[in-house]
């Protein structure tokens, strides 16, 4: 193989398989390009697609030979590591078997149907349609929502899977547009610019998961019932930690889910697998025949239903607020170093914390000596960020103790003798020195 693709790599070679020469042509293009350069120049530093020997007990892990801190897991309540929640899979699997057995356009199991109905109850909507996963909520939910006389206008740093959705939708003949990241102001423009249309539907974020930033959605969701729009909001990061019982930030943010679509995952806070659309009656019938991926693909495995109810009994009792003032503590506790030590943050309201690095290649070596002293969080580079503003992306959980905490502020401090961070203060003084030329 490897002689096969060093053949498609040399001009005018006509024996390679075709295979092989769309490998390399992918190499050498996008973000194709950028990736080989990074695993060629820079593998020891990537740390990416890391064989996980072991999780547990509590939030260490092992990899590469070391004992590690996990900040990169984002089963934000510590759940996945709840006896409960395991049990009830186990249950689940002696109760439904392994598998659904068919699309749930056919049947579903009854666990199905109750954790349908217990998700609404606990959000606060007439009805929640699930999905497999948020990715696949998004790529069947966007499509299917808008026809050719309407709009998709999107947040220019909303998820991934959102714009991959649009492009979906673009290939079936809507017409879409971004704005610039949570700005109102350019949701008006843009939408004045793509008039006329029927309806605009506008995809967020409820919590941008590269920095925890939350958007203005008061101020979205008042533009776009002003402009025939209908907001349709990504809150996968904020399910099961911001809001009312962890609601998310729709709720609170809003006071209603009047002409709102929100989209929740059960795989970060819930520790399981799944996601949701919460939605009214009416909605929910529409996207059941209109997703394609609700249609043509498998549904959530029976054994996670049943873990999925197990953990709302548990936000819906009072230990919820146990487990959340824990993981707020943490939070707090992170962001105060943080913030003594000088450095740059982005969020602080939410389990997703974010520092500022910038150069690429400093960002990966800031992660590495952080990896080396025992501690790991994920470096965030371009194209996932901005060009040269690269971050160290750490997610709290509510199963950190205070020692961790402590032990990857003393880290940092550490990689800073090694790796040079930007600090308040440096972008001051250049920020003085920038309007003194």
């Amino acid at each position: 193989m490897t002689a096969r693709i060093h053949a498609a790599n040399c001009a005018g070679d006509t024996t390679a398989l075709p295979i092989d020469q769309l490998a390399s042509m992918l190499r050498k293009q996008g973000l194709g390009r950028v990736f080989d350069f990074f695993t060629r120049t820079y593998a020891e530093l990537l740390l990416k697609e890391l064989n996980v020997k072991a999780l547990g007990p509590g939030r260490s892990m092992e990899a590469l030979g070391l004992r590690l801190v996990n900040f990169g897991s984002d089963s934000f309540l510590g759940l996945d590591q709840d006896p409960r929640v395991q049990e009830a899979l186990v249950r689940g699997v002696a109760t439904w078997g392994t598998h659904n057995g068919a699309s749930r356009a056919f049947a579903s199991v009854e666990a199905n149907v109750v954790a349908e109905e217990r998700l609404a109850k606990w959000l606060g909507t007439e009805a929640v349609v699930m999905y497999p996963s948020v990715t696949l909520a998004n790529h069947g939910a966007i499509p299917g929502l808008a026809g050719k006389a309407d709009v998709i206008v999107t947040d220019e740093q909303a998820h991934n899977s959102i714009h991959e959705a649009t492009k979906i939708a673009r290939g079936n003949g809507v017409r879409t547009a971004t704005f610039a990241y949570c700005d109102p102001e350019d949701l008006q423009r843009t939408l004045n610019k793509v008039r006329p249309y029927r309806f605009a539907l506008i995809a967020v974020d409820g919590v941008y998961s590269m920095t925890g930033t939350l958007p203005p959605l008061a101020e979205l969701a008042a533009v776009a019932s002003a402009n025939d729009g209908i907001l349709y909001i990504d809150d996968a990061h904020g399910t099961g930690v911001l809001g009312t019982r962890g609601r998310g930030t729709v709720l609170d943010a809003l006071g209603s889910y009047d002409n709102t679509l929100v989209v929740g995952s059960l795989s970060k806070a819930f520790s399981c697998l799944g996601a949701f659309i919460g939605c009214d009656r009416n909605m929910a019938q529409l996207l059941k025949f209109r997703s394609n991926t609700y249609i043509f693909g498998g549904p959530v495995p029976p054994p996670y239903l049943e873990a999925i109810l197990t953990v709302l009994d548990i936000l819906e009792s009072d230990e919820y607020y146990h487990l959340h003032s824990r993981l707020q503590a943490n939070v707090e506790r992170l962001v105060q170093g943080l913030n003594a030590q000088g450095l740059i943050v982005a969020g602080g309201l939410t389990p997703i914390i974010s520092i500022l690095v910038g150069d690429e290649v400093d960002t990966l070596r800031a992660g590495y000596e952080l990896f080396q002293r025992g501690y790991y969080v994920q470096s965030v580079i371009f194209p996932a960020v901005p060009y040269r503003e690269g971050v160290l992306r750490i997610q709290v959980n509510a199963n950190h103790t205070t020692e961790m905490i402590d032990g990857l502020l003393a880290a940092l401090n550490g990689t800073r003798r090694v790796v040079s961070f930007p600090t308040i203060l440096s972008m001051q003084q250049e920020s003085r020195q920038l309007k003194c030329a």
